[in-house]
């Protein structure tokens, strides 16, 4: 593994992501991707007696779903690098006593997805594990309850907020095999625009994304073109409209037929009412791990950086009135055989 610039990453090895599982919840079954993810639940409780619980389910399925495609068991992995939305991230750590699997926590709120990735590709690269899996989960539920109103309350919410997908998605990385490589990651740096609404969040993380997909072209000397698709996690409808402003304002040769959003791909805005669109860690994670690699399976994209991002905002910061410090990491796959 080189170190490239000041803050990204180029794997030599180009780790293998062997298998992958994505689980989600019945509202995402209703939406435009539902043929794309392993398994859609069809109630938001998952069988468990809290939304906690449920989340939790969610993981570990998303795991073990991994590691049957991988054609491994859950005992030949040797880290588990993952992350959450909750409070000490307990639904990773409860998973991971669940799995067994030697456990690396990670926090980078809905950054999560790939942080890991780029931790778990980093462990494999260098020798450091033959097998490593990434994986993160969020529930609608459970992330309203922590860092808004409970469900139930029955909040109303404006047109910047956004929908926590209830979903997990895991990722098994090996140093061989058949199936998209790792070839780089850059981790971001903090950037606050100085937001303080945490039913804003687009707003908040956009300037985090421009700033990590920008230092990612400049460390690999690569241009925006050297992908067929590039996408943010999720800043959905307002962070993704404030994102194409700002990569103008900076004369960054960059427009929507090289630029998505996870965000706001997994709901259809016509039939679901999502204000402005997705959110929570599961959100890139499902769609990567399920839509774009499928679309990467069947050759219609052969080099794609997903761009994760995060607001690192807790209850107590924002009732003590901080503003909502962000940041994004990026992670680049592409086609081919180790």
């Amino acid at each position: 593994m080189l170190l490239k610039g000041r803050q990204s990453w180029e794997y030599d090895h180009r780790p293998v992501i062997l298998g992958t599982g994505t689980v989600v919840g019945p509202f995402e079954g209703q939406g435009p991707l539902s043929g794309d993810f392993d398994h859609i639940h069809e109630e938001l409780s998952i069988g468990q007696d809290s939304w906690e619980k449920a989340e939790r389910a969610l993981f570990e399925e998303a795991a073990q779903l991994a590691a049957q495609k991988a054609g491994l068991s859950m005992n030949q992995v040797q880290f588990l690098v993952a992350g959450d939305l909750m409070n000490q991230i307990i639904s990773s750590t409860f998973a991971a006593r669940t799995l067994a699997v030697p456990f690396i926590g990670v926090f980078g709120a809905c950054s999560t997805s790939m942080l890991s990735l780029a931790v778990a590709a980093m462990l494999v690269d260098s020798g450091a594990a033959t097998y490593a899996m990434a994986a993160t989960s969020s529930h609608n539920a459970s992330a309203e309850k922590q860092f808004r109103y409970p469900t139930e309350y029955g909040s109303q919410k404006p047109p910047t907020a956004q929908f926590t997908v209830t979903g997990a998605g895991a990722a098994l990385l090996g140093k061989t095999g058949n199936g998209p490589v790792v070839t780089a990651a850059t981790l971001g740096k903090i950037v606050d625009l100085g937001v303080k609404d945490p039913f804003n969040m687009g707003a908040a993380m956009a300037p985090a994304a421009v700033d990590t997909i920008m230092a990612h072209m400049s460390d690999l000397n690569r241009s925006p073109d050297y992908y067929d698709l590039i996408v943010t996690g999720d800043l959905s409808k307002v962070g993704y409209q404030l994102a194409l402003e700002l990569f103008a304002k900076e004369g960054f040769p960059i427009d929507k037929t090289v630029y998505g959003d996870c965000g706001m791909m997994i709901y259809d805005y016509g039939k679901q009412q999502v204000q402005a669109g997705a959110s929570g860690c599961a959100c890139s994670a499902v769609v990567t791990y399920g839509h774009l690699l499928n679309r990467m399976q069947r050759g219609e994209l052969k080099r794609i950086l997903v761009v994760a991002t995060g607001a690192l905002l807790s209850t107590i910061s924002y009732q003590q009135g901080e503003s909502i410090p962000c940041i994004a990491h990026a992670v680049a796959i592409e086609s081919g055989v180790n």
